[in-house]
């Protein structure tokens, strides 16, 4: 049977105020690896100062320095990152190998939170957002709506990662954490098992018309950043095949973000390409270095030129626009719409709907209602964000405003 190494994961935190935590990881090798630990490690919003990467295809050895929080459950964060180690089993010889059979996880149950508020207030969404999140209960869907007698409806549709939400002890534990929030404001609050249409259509039943399609993703690549005139030349990808008899070296120097090693991973990842060696580190300029030396599914060196181009044009949009921002009209209405693209193991990127309403209730405007739904654009699936403003708080914000407010948080540059 399956083995789980607890040695696989270990954790040094610093020792000294400012210090980065050290993060080992060694274990079995799969493709795809890096981009799932640093999956996890957004998902504990922590970023990663630098980084060294070493595997000979069966075993690999990573080592994250990364920037913590005071707040941080290292370990809880140490669970999560086992839990993403592949398993390994000993033989005869007393080594270990990887055993792919083991690595089948079961698609997670979704549950449906439904609660009743006396009354809506600004920030009240992010508030909720924030108690999931330390719940480690990951938001699927979310319908918020305002009665006209002011009561809010919020229906939201989670996922736990502990498995646990069936229990009593867990739903309890949920309502508790909810009711401490939300205290006397809380009328009534319910949790279920989702129903089989809500499972079978992840897609949800929002409809994207082809003025919102064409506008956001009428251009994989632009050349312009999300949040303002950025062209390609702010991010530089070069491809060497000299300086190794047998991978494929690609360098990347790029303006830093929140995310960004893991928007490099989940790339490569989708690709099935996989990496041998590999260094990365930001710099005091809030720039971002990589050297990545890699290969084919095969073992072998990216050689052909339409590959190679392929490849960097990808990585080069992943890295100037990793998600699309767009502030317009819904009718009479004011709406927020956010799109981040979605690995194709199924996963989105981590607290996206957390970040957005931060950056809303810092701008001091209450949401109306969202909408989170999946939807399949130019052969690729989207998580789409649709954030209805409440239109007395937006007429006193301007429109790029609200979107660079919300481009920054996402980014993690100093919002």
């Amino acid at each position: 049977m399956g083995i789980l190494n607890e040695d696989a994961v270990l954790i040094k935190e610093g020792e000294n105020p400012g210090d980065n935590t050290v993060i080992t990881v060694n274990c079995p090798d799969k493709t795809g690896l890096g981009c799932d630990l640093c999956r996890v490690l957004l998902l504990f919003g922590l970023s990663i100062a630098r980084g060294d990467v070493s595997t000979d295809g069966k075993w690999c050895y990573l080592v994250f320095w990364v920037v913590g929080k005071p707040t941080t459950s290292w370990e809880l964060l140490k669970n999560r990152l086992l839990e993403v180690c592949p398993l390994c089993t000993p033989a005869v010889s007393k080594i270990f190998y990887f055993r792919p059979e083991f690595q089948q996880p079961k698609p997670p149950k979704v549950f449906l939170l439904k609660f009743w508020c006396t009354f809506d207030r600004k920030g009240l969404l992010h508030d909720v957002t924030k108690v999931l999140c330390e719940l480690e209960l990951t938001v699927k869907r979310v319908k918020v709506s305002t009665a006209p007698d002011g009561r809010v409806m919020d229906l939201l549709f989670v996922t736990d990662t502990r498995e646990l939400l069936h229990t009593k002890k867990r739903q309890d534990e949920t309502k508790s954490h909810l009711n401490a929030m939300l205290g006397d404001n809380m009328i009534s609050f319910e949790i279920e098992l989702a129903g089989h249409e809500v499972i079978a259509n992840p897609q949800g039943s929002t409809f994207l018309s082809p003025a919102i399609t064409d506008d956001m993703f009428g251009l994989e690549f632009s050349g312009t950043h999300m949040g303002g005139a950025l062209n390609s030349n702010h991010v530089s990808i070069t491809v060497d095949n000299h300086l190794s008899p047998s991978h494929t070296l690609i360098h990347i120097l790029c303006r830093d973000h929140k995310g960004l090693t893991y928007d490099i991973m989940r790339t490569l990842k989708d690709y099935n390409i996989q990496i041998s060696y590999g260094r990365f580190c930001a710099n005091d300029k809030g720039n971002f270095e990589v050297d990545l030396f890699i290969m084919q599914a095969d073992g072998k060196k990216i050689v052909d030129p339409e590959k190679q181009n392929v490849l960097c044009s990808r990585l080069r949009m992943e890295l100037i626009r990793p998600l699309r921002v767009q502030v317009m009209s819904r009718g009479p209405d004011t709406e927020l719409l956010v799109a981040n693209p979605v690995e194709l193991a199924g996963k989105g990127r981590p607290l996206v709907f957390y970040d957005i309403t931060h950056a809303i209730t810092s701008l001091k405007i209450r949401i109306f209602s969202v909408e989170i739904a999946r939807h399949r654009i130019h052969d690729r699936e989207w998580e789409v964000y649709r954030v209805l403003l409440d239109e007395g708080d937006v007429s006193l914000v301007a429109r790029s405003t609200i979107k660079e407010g919300v481009v920054k948080k996402l980014m993690g540059w100093g919002y």
